[in-house]
């Protein structure tokens, strides 16, 4: 049985661990740095599993059902889910297929939809390993640059779209959405606008849609195959962010009505690579854990309107605007006189941060927060970064 933290119920599960005890993990975000390093970078959760997410996973393991994934329970309990929460009846279970992870999802949709010299559209400041992934696929990447307030700018988005028509027959915009790093929630009107300007442009849309469920209060999430001129796009998604399950593969691929015949052209063995116990995992999670997922977007809310208390406090030149979903903050340094790579000043004084740098156009003096953890450690990470700053520095703003 899962370990009982002697929380009740709804309590705040990123008040539950102390640093000892995650100073436990073996995962990348507690072995990367040393351990005098308050490692808030890599998107892990300082949370202990959900309790029902943890059950199915055990009572598997007593089982011994540690064998090949099959079946829709997954694509289920994601319909029941996007219902209950988005009010979005089109996921379609017959046409959904159960992936590795996202990005590798992510991959295999550019492979159905586009080939070799294909390009693929992004809106920067972006994932980092939109850049890499793409890459590495032999597709060129054309950015369209968000807006300053990190909404999608569409006089860039249509004028990459033309570009990108204009390079290769089969062009492809991956969204991100909701938009990581700074968390903006596209709108509705907007996604309908995205719709739109990729039909007159002959683009498909992949939308990278893993922190869906990680919404803040009053922003409600829409999915991009429920806009009206979305029919031929493909979307990923997955419970990995939302209940903290990196370690458990497991994503699904969704297609619009008009992409069905597409990703009906998935080869098998792609499904071979996704962990049956992962598909176990994210199952649960959408289907039984939501209440300790109310807890934690409950915690988050917390977590922003505290880090930017603690920034107008002690670094009150920092840019902030506190994201509408994800459990990023997207910080803009560049008033403090530490270059386009702050991330090493602030690692100096006992800080992981992401550098925005990878993130691409528009990340320079930029760096990426996970403020997926205790107030605490958050409160002891800002005030060490204000040690890095010169005196004076860190109360101008620029």
């Amino acid at each position: 049985m899962p370990r009982d933290t002697g929380a009740p119920v709804g309590a705040n599960p990123l008040r539950q661990l102390s640093l000892e005890q995650l100073r436990q993990r073996t995962s990348m975000k507690w072995r990367t740095y040393p351990q005098d390093v308050l490692p808030l970078w890599v998107a892990e959760m300082d949370v202990p599993l959900a309790e029902p997410v943890a059950r199915a996973i055990t009572d598997a393991v007593t089982l011994g059902d540690t064998g090949y994934p099959v079946g829709t329970a997954y694509a289920e309990a994601l319909a029941a889910f996007a219902r209950e929460r988005w009010g979005w009846d089109g996921l379609a279970v017959e046409r959904t297929a159960i992936v590795p992870d996202v990005m590798l999802g992510v991959v295999e949709m550019l492979k159905l939809v586009s080939g070799p010299g294909d390009p693929v559209v992004v809106n920067c400041p972006v994932y980092p390993p939109f850049y890499l992934f793409v890459g590495s696929l032999g597709r060129p990447v054309v950015e369209a640059p968000l807006r300053p307030d990190g909404r999608i700018d569409f006089a860039a988005l249509e004028d990459a779209f033309r570009r990108a028509a204009l390079r290769a027959d089969r062009p492809v915009y991956l969204l991100c959405s909701p938009h990581n790093p700074t968390g903006t929630v596209h709108g509705a009107d907007e996604l309908a606008d995205v719709a739109r300007l990729a039909r007159t442009y002959g683009v498909r849309v992949v939308a990278d849609e893993i922190h869906a469920p990680v919404v803040a209060a009053g922003a409600p999430f829409v999915p991009y195959l429920s806009v009206p001129g979305a029919g031929d796009g493909l979307s990923l998604m997955s419970a990995s962010k939302a209940w903290n399950l990196a370690g458990l593969k497991a994503a699904l691929a969704v297609a619009g009505p008009d992409a069905a015949d597409d990703l009906a052209r998935l080869p098998e063995e792609v499904g071979h690579g996704p962990s049956h116990l992962g598909v176990i995992a994210h199952t649960a999670a959408l289907r039984d854990g939501g209440d300790w997922l109310d807890a934690v977007l409950s915690g988050l809310d917390d977590n922003r309107r505290l880090l930017a208390e603690l920034l107008t406090e002690h670094l009150p030149a920092v840019g902030y605007t506190p994201a509408q979903a994800t459990y990023l903050a997207w910080l803009d340094c560049r008033g403090l006189g530490l270059g386009d790579d702050p991330a090493g000043d602030f690692l100096r004084r006992g800080v992981a941060l992401s550098s925005g740098i990878p993130f691409g156009t528009g990340g320079a003096g930029f760096v990426r927060m996970n403020l997926a953890t205790s107030p605490e450690l958050i409160t002891e990470a800002v005030r060490r970064m204000a040690t890095a700053v010169p005196r004076g520095r860190a109360a101008r703003r620029g």
